[in-house]
């Protein structure tokens, strides 16, 4: 499991672990791990010895980092050249020990010819607001050779706690962070400035509390969740899901959504609504039932919402599904229609789960507010609705009341923007809910999964909904392997 801290918090820890080293011993660590780092890129690429490596060096413990790094680069025969975005606030340790490794101070990234590094050390964690016109114009020269750039901690100019991108940015090929993961890399739009992060392990970990913020599954995590049948399980003991979904006008959105359903580990889907015809020739082993939710038969969790429409039956539907005691995921038309009260009324658990419009429309903002602020945002729709949230986009976002931390899926993938995909990935988490996985759990894993399932079926090309639900069960097996 990835974690992250938000910056109050790892600036506490970091405090309480520099009262009990040397002075300077958490910088020289970092820094440490920053020139392996950086060392690596320039391997990739060629070699460190004779390599020309350019820092951007801000003032603060960011730049101390960054200067110690390019002293160790210096040390191994790189030229190394530091451009100081404050020249009166740069490190003074960090900036004696790289002129003493044989490093130098130039004036503008022209004066020092190709690059075959950029090191982005210009603000760290506290860094608010996007980078000021002098900081951008400099980062725009120092990179306009294409030349590959890590950034120190973040890259400079985003958001560190929020993942908000509130101005000019540096973006990253690498992001070399200290101690813990911050939100502002592994959350959109942020996350997509980081390239491919690398974690330094500078001791912090004793020092942080046990709850982070935000958190990320991995491979392991997704295997210990998913449900498997036991010796003396039956397609009834393994949980059934209802999926009240499509219209006479959208029966697709019904057939990917019991696609999704019949690959997420229940032991049986029951479909209640008008596309029974068009999911019974697709799935003949759902149980169908043409009429309400109400009248269907006995589930252990419902997905309602998917191209329902917005007739009078599709309102009776999702009010259907909201009177039952069972878990509930609502997407699509169904969180158009459902009854705010009746949503916070309910004694078992629901399971909202917007796009970015969809969620707008649900807190009364304009859309470009929430793709802006997506932690904000999926927090605020938990905490109004009583419910756990997941926010689909480019990082998609699960959030419950209560304060467990927010959990971000790792798999997404551009290849999943495709007409349907979400109505795969309802009749998938409902499947998990219906299985017994927690909201929480069954929300990330459906999302974990999902993207795996989009990953392998588009391979970098065109990818429709049905292929993404058709290669569930092997990635399922990968994972569970």
């Amino acid at each position: 499991m990835r974690h992250a801290y938000d910056t109050e918090t790892v600036r506490a820890a970091e405090q309480t672990l520099m009262r009990e080293l040397p002075d300077g011993a958490l910088m020289r660590r970092a820094a440490a791990g920053l020139a392996v780092a950086c060392g690596d890129v320039l391997r990739r690429n060629g070699r460190v010895y004779g390599s020309r490596v350019l820092l951007l060096v801000g003032g603060g413990d960011n730049g101390g980092d960054t200067l110690y790094a390019g002293a160790r680069l210096a040390r191994r025969g790189a030229g190394v050249r530091a451009l100081l975005a404050a020249p009166g606030k740069a490190h003074p340790g960090g900036l004696a020990e790289l002129l003493a490794a044989g490093g130098s101070v130039i004036g503008t990234p022209d004066g020092f010819g190709p690059v075959d590094l950029v090191v982005d050390g210009i603000t760290g964690i506290g860094g608010r607001g996007g980078l000021r016109p002098d900081a951008e114009r400099l980062v725009r020269e120092a990179t306009a050779g294409r030349a590959p750039v890590v950034a120190v901690d973040l890259p400079s100019g985003v958001e560190a706690d929020t993942g908000q991108v509130l101005g000019p940015a540096v973006r990253a090929d690498v992001t070399v962070t200290f101690g813990t993961y911050k939100p502002g890399l592994l959350i959109d739009p942020a996350a997509g400035h980081a390239g491919a992060l690398r974690l330094v392990d500078i001791g912090l970990g004793p020092a942080l509390p046990a709850r982070p913020c935000l958190e990320a599954l991995q491979y392991e995590d997704v295997a210990a969740l998913l449900p498997v049948p036991g010796t003396e399980s039956d397609k009834y003991r393994r949980g059934v899901v209802g999926v009240a979904a499509g219209s006479r006008q959208y029966p697709g959105a019904a057939v990917l959504a019991v696609s999704g359903a019949l690959h997420g580990g229940a032991g049986a889907v029951r479909y209640a609504g008008p596309g029974a015809d068009a999911v019974i020739a697709r799935h003949p082993e759902t149980l169908v039932h043409p009429g309400r939710p109400a009248e269907a038969g006995r589930v252990q969790a419902w997905v309602v919402g998917p191209g329902l429409g917005d007739t009078p039956e599709a309102v009776e539907a999702v009010a259907d599904v909201l009177a039952a005691d069972v878990p509930v995921l609502v997407d699509a038309d169904g969180l158009r229609l459902m009854d705010t009260g009746a949503v916070r009324a309910r004694d078992a658990a629901t399971v909202l789960t917007p796009h970015a419009g969809e969620a707008a429309a649900l807190l009364g903002v304009a859309r470009e507010e929430v793709e802006a602020g997506r932690l904000a945002a999926v927090r605020e729709l938990a905490a109004r609705y009583d419910a756990t949230v997941l926010l689909k986009g480019s990082t998609t976002l699960v959030a419950e009341p209560g304060g467990a931390p927010v959990r971000v899926n790792p798999t997404g993938t551009s290849w999943l923007a495709t007409a349907g995909s979400g109505d795969v990935l309802s009749g998938l988490a409902g499947s998990l809910l219906a299985a017994g996985l927690a909201p929480r759990d069954a929300a990330s894993v459906g999302a974990y999964l999902h993207g795996l399932a989009a990953r392998r079926a588009s391979a970098g090309a065109p990818v429709a909904a049905r292929d993404v639900a058709a290669r569930i069960p092997e990635v399922w097996r990968d994972v569970y392997a």
